[in-house]
């Protein structure tokens, strides 16, 4: 397709949208090349990879990620690509469904906040898998798929704006269409041959908010689901299988289909490919739902202004809309389940202002039971507050009634680890020193060893076994 063409397409961005508009999407993507990558993606791309590499070590224990990897391992004993944890030999898209697992299990991944989309769960793992297979793919074109990739999912995350209230979990349905593409534009297709990636993923894409809303083990697996849908979807193109055309615009595409055209695709191709998102993704400090981490922020200060949780009589936590559905429910410590952990604002709060930091053994048990904290989430009430942009994440207000009678608020509409409140370069690295630490028994010299890989990532001629053989072995 012709470049004016594109540009004529992509004017007409408001709904009804015409017929050739996914195509004229992937002949935009088509043509990006290396040195289109602006410095601050460059540096974030590679800032995503090695965050990702440290949570997916960190989840080698994490309930449900061996039993996966035990269930795979029988099915599959050869294959050209790896699973990270234990270096399994398996095929592209079962690797990339548990590198993509183990990625998400301990909630600790990234996230483009506005978007509501974890990407680097879905995209790395299926471009690892990719690029495994296919052999000798270089830094450069690596991570110039990566930044497709995020890029996409960031942009319909933000164009999609209430998937997530609507019940889809975004990281799972847009996630599987951008790291389509991002693995299409691996394997060197063309605009026709990412169309029909674009149009495979499409065809494959799914996920419930359910999972994250029931705090069940299900909702670790999604993004590896996607992952795996995505390779699929990506070598199926370039084996020539045709797919959808009107992927997007179509009347039972994903923005009808998906979305009930409740979409401002302006926001999917304006600047797409000179004004970047993928500058502007949030990195977790804390390994739980992000919805959590404002009040876990203001907890955590209200520890260091002496506060106790022998003090309190009440505590009132207000979220938006979405945020409260997603982990407002009243915690159950009954249940003895982490994910219902990882998606509770009442313990995890409870946990901040108790300890004054919430970490990996935060989530754990017998942690997740402790009687004292679930003494202070039975006085804890979250609700939908109002006041508050029902589909925003970052704010959060937190009432205390003390038992002197005093009352303590406070309110925050930053969130740490954004761009706005960003993680710094020693924070970012302690992060992935434990996770690795944590889950594979990593020394200090075998993350720094990754660390450097990634860093000089650009410079391989085999970015996969770069990664692979510097991701450390589990001890």
């Amino acid at each position: 397709m012709a470049s004016p063409n594109v540009k004529e397409m992509f004017a007409a961005t408001s709904l009804p949208l015409p017929d050739g508009y996914s195509r004229a999407l992937c002949a935009n993507i088509a043509g990006w090349t290396y040195d289109m990558l602006p410095a601050p993606v460059l540096r974030n791309v590679k800032a995503l990879i090695l965050d990702t590499l440290g949570v997916i070590g960190g989840a080698a224990h994490a309930p449900g990620i061996p039993e996966l990897n035990t269930r795979l391992a029988k099915w599959e004993k050869t294959g050209s690509a790896t699973g990270l944890i234990g270096k399994r030999r398996y095929s592209p898209p079962t690797a990339a469904m548990a590198n993509g697992a183990a990625a998400h299990a301990l909630d600790f991944d990234d996230q483009h906040d506005p978007a509501r989309v974890h990407t680097s769960c879905v995209v790395l793992p299926a471009l690892l898998a990719t690029a495994e297979d296919i052999g000798s793919i270089s830094g450069k074109d690596f991570i110039l798929s990566y930044a497709i990739g995020a890029e996409l999912h960031a942009r319909l995350g933000l164009a999609c704006y209430n998937s997530l209230g609507k019940g889809w979990h975004p990281t799972m349905v847009f996630g599987t269409v951008a790291a389509g593409v991002a693995a299409g534009k691996l394997l060197k297709l063309d605009a026709n041959g990412l169309a029909h990636a674009l149009g495979m993923s499409f065809h494959q894409a799914s996920g419930s908010a359910q999972s994250m809303r029931d705090g069940v083990l299900s909702k670790r697996l999604g993004p590896g689901f996607a992952s795996r849908n995505a390779v699929m979807g990506a070598f199926l193109a370039a084996d020539g299988l045709t797919s959808t055309r009107g992927t997007l615009e179509g009347n039972a595409g994903l923005f009808a289909l998906y979305e009930r055209n409740e979409v401002k695709p302006e926001i999917l191709t304006d600047g797409l490919g000179s004004d970047w998102l993928t500058a502007d993704y949030s990195f977790k400090p804390y390994p739980c739902c992000r919805c959590n981490h404002t009040p876990i922020g203001i907890g955590i200060e209200l520890h260091e202004k002496g506060i106790k949780p022998a003090d309190i009589s009440a505590i009132e936590i207000g979220m938006g809309n979405v945020n409260w559905l997603t982990v407002g429910a009243p915690y159950d410590p009954g249940r003895n389940d982490i994910v219902h952990a990882q998606f509770n604002t009442a313990y995890s709060f409870a946990r901040a202002l108790s300890d004054g930091k919430v970490d990996l053994h935060t989530y754990r048990k017998p942690a997740i039971t402790d009687s004292g904290i679930a003494a202070l989430t039975a006085i804890t009430k979250v609700i939908d507050d109002p006041a508050i942009d029902p589909t925003a994440i970052e704010p959060a207000r937190v009432k205390l009634t003390l038992k002197s009678g005093k009352v303590v608020e406070m309110k925050r509409d930053t969130i740490k680890g954004s761009p706005q409140d960003p993680m710094n370069d020693a924070e970012m690295r302690a992060k992935v020193r434990g996770c690795l630490e944590f889950g594979l028994g990593a020394t200090a010299a075998e993350v720094d060893r990754l660390a450097d890989v990634v860093a000089s990532l650009d410079q391989s001629n085999d970015a996969a076994r770069s990664i692979l053989d510097a991701f450390p072995t589990q001890k």
